[in-house]
């Protein structure tokens, strides 16, 4: 991504704390690791339907499919997710999205064969950005966020999954 996205491959800045940097380099399903770390684990759908897209998420304000929900760990709020897919196109990831309720949409991504993620890049969100505002519904938390981006491709289609850290996060190992 460009740098004018603010996205960027690699950390910049102020680095996090090395169990937020595990947590944000985990190449493999963030619900897979968060299921290994707690006796309840749950996705609550916060949203769902058609917007636009971030200015951080390219185009020109495209109509697109948003998912956001958050993920929780013994009833606590660990990580809030925000997923785009274009609304122009239709195929089967269009209506597995639509159909995902409280399920994870890692559930597809990591499960199902035939998707491919891109590379994951890396933001940290302070109270300007639209996904800090959104998380911060969730809680009380301090000046930033870290967060992390990847599209993940299937037949023609992609979806862009965004992943908010929130705090709690800290307690899991």
């Amino acid at each position: 991504m460009s740098r004018r996205s603010g996205w960027y491959r690699r950390f910049r800045g102020a680095a996090p704390e090395p169990c937020l940097r595990s947590w944000l380099t985990e190449p493999g399903s963030l619900t897979a690791r968060c299921q290994r770390q707690c006796t309840d684990f749950r996705v609550r759908l916060l949203a769902q339907g058609r917007g636009a897209t971030l200015a951080d998420e390219g185009g020109d304000r495209a109509l697109v499919e948003v998912r956001e929900v958050v993920l929780e760990c013994d009833g606590v709020p660990v990580i809030f997710a925000h997923t785009t897919l274009s609304a122009a196109a239709n195929g089967r990831l269009t209506r597995w999205l639509s159909r995902l309720g409280t399920r994870s949409l890692g559930s597809l991504l990591f499960f199902f064969p035939g998707f491919q993620r891109g590379v994951i890049e890396y933001r940290r969100l302070d109270r300007r950005h639209p996904l800090y505002r959104r998380a911060a519904t969730l809680g009380a938390f301090g000046e930033y966020l870290w967060a992390r981006r990847s599209a993940h491709r299937f037949g023609g289609q992609q979806v862009l999954v965004t992943e908010v850290f929130l705090p709690e996060i800290l307690r899991l190992k």
